[in-house]
């Protein structure tokens, strides 16, 4: 069973939650008093992006949709500027993970303690502005790109929040990728579908991104013929001027292989990055050069009308209990459109989106205690059907977040969820190539 700290932190998670459901509540009854484009909330703690590498991975804020304010946070860890290093040889096995189902092939893990400093990087400063990394063409390393998706039951949470920073710093370093944390928009002053609108706005955004960067590229090559004095560097700087810097953003183009993209969506963010992982089957080579290669569901927000057999004996569980998820599906959902079968909510309702066997090998993480779990693991067993590889992590005495809370972010159990994470999606993101298609 949880230890007594948590129990007592779980208590107090309720109180403050139950308090600002309420709140929303209230306010959402004054349509006049919503706000378009609310990603972050005035209580949330945030953590200021950090362009130098000084603990192992740069952030950097932007904005990439002027209308809504749709901010991402780009996790870049300092191994995009080095030879990738050899894996170490001894398998790394934890005592935390509970039971896994289905067939994972979790290969070895690697210690990956490298070193970071600030020496030998191009820092630029505009204005006093902005002093950060700039790629230059002796440091180009791709890295596979994951987009990230938040949890906070629709109404709360934040992509520049202490905790998702931490553990999207940890990710990015254990996966050795880069992270594109997404700022979707929260309810109800946004209901449904404008967090699934941002997610997938995101994928499209970053398939501009890698056309824009390889136009460049393309065209800087043919600049520097017979007679030009052009390098590659320079005339990508003046594409970029020519487009304005926004359009382009330079570590994705310098470092990011969209090819290898991930999905990885905490709670209610798994149902985002479930959603976006359909949309791309559907796309197909429309979103080309992006490929989604994989996707990770940590601890889904599914629901539906009838109630699984956790559902009913872990109706009041910890952290987030069944009453609670409840009022914010109320809030998140058009009043006219609520149903615990929504599609949005309930991922085995049928004609949901294309065929499960076209979906991306899924790996769902679930905790004990949650009562989500059962709907998350028979999610995993109808596309195990169909023949999609799709394992389920199911960790001892772990709560709903217990990964990705801030109480709970270092823990041993949180730390070996993480290394877990990494050591199945090298799987799908090592340049040796991907077995997945659509």
């Amino acid at each position: 069973m949880p230890g007594v700290a948590l129990k007592i932190y779980s208590v107090f998670f309720k109180f403050v939650f139950k308090h600002r459901l309420q709140n929303l509540i209230q306010s959402s009854i004054d349509e006049s008093s919503s706000s378009y484009g609310v990603t972050t909330r005035p209580e949330e703690s945030v953590s200021a992006s950090n362009p130098s590498f000084t603990d192992g991975v740069a952030t950097k804020d932007i904005h990439i949709d002027p209308f809504t304010a749709l901010p991402i946070r780009i996790f870049l860890p300092d191994s995009s500027l080095y030879p990738p290093e050899q894996p170490d040889s001894k398998p790394n096995s934890h005592n935390h993970r509970r039971s896994s189902y289905g067939p994972s092939n979790m290969g070895p893990s690697r210690n990956d303690s490298r070193r970071s400093s600030l020496e030998g990087l191009n820092l630029r400063s505009f204005n006093n502005a902005y002093r950060g990394y700039s790629p230059s063409p002796q440091n180009c390393r791709k890295l596979p790109i994951m987009l990230q998706f938040h949890g906070g039951g629709w109404v709360s949470g934040s992509n520049d929040s202490v905790a998702n920073d931490y553990f999207c710093r940890r990710i990015a370093k254990l996966c050795d990728v880069i992270v594109v944390a997404v700022g979707y928009r929260l309810a109800p002053e946004n209901r449904y579908p404008a967090a699934f609108e941002d997610g997938l706005k995101v994928l499209n955004w970053l398939a501009k991104q890698a056309n824009l960067a390889e136009c460049g590229k393309s065209l800087g090559n043919g600049a520097r013929g017979a007679g030009s004095e052009l390098t590659n560097a320079e005339f990508q700087r003046h594409f970029v001027n020519a487009f304005g810097a926004s359009m382009v953003e330079p570590w994705l183009a310098a470092h990011g292989d969209p090819s290898r993209c991930v999905l990885l969506g905490v709670s209610c963010g798994a149902n985002i990055a479930d959603y976006v992982a359909r949309k791309a089957v559907e796309a197909g080579k429309r979103l080309a050069p992006v490929k989604v290669v994989a996707q990770v569901l940590m601890y889904p927000f599914f629901i539906g009308n009838v109630p699984t057999h956790s559902e009913i004996k872990l109706v009041n569980s910890y952290i987030y209990d069944k009453a609670m998820c409840l009022f914010a599906w109320k809030l998140f959902l058009p009043k006219e459109e609520f149903s615990l079968d929504h599609l949005a909510a309930n991922p085995l309702i049928p004609d949901r989106g294309p065929p499960l066997k076209l979906m991306p090998p899924t790996l769902t993480v679930v905790a004990e205690h949650d009562w989500m779990r059962d709907r998350a693991i028979a999610y995993s067993e109808a596309l195990r059907k169909v023949n999609v590889d799709p394992p389920v992590l199911e960790y001892k005495d772990a709560v709903h977040e217990f990964a990705t809370l801030d109480m709970l972010l270092k823990t041993p159990q949180a730390e070996a969820c993480a290394e877990d994470i990494a050591i199945w999606a090298k799987k799908y993101i090592s340049l040796r190539g991907h077995e997945f298609s659509y």
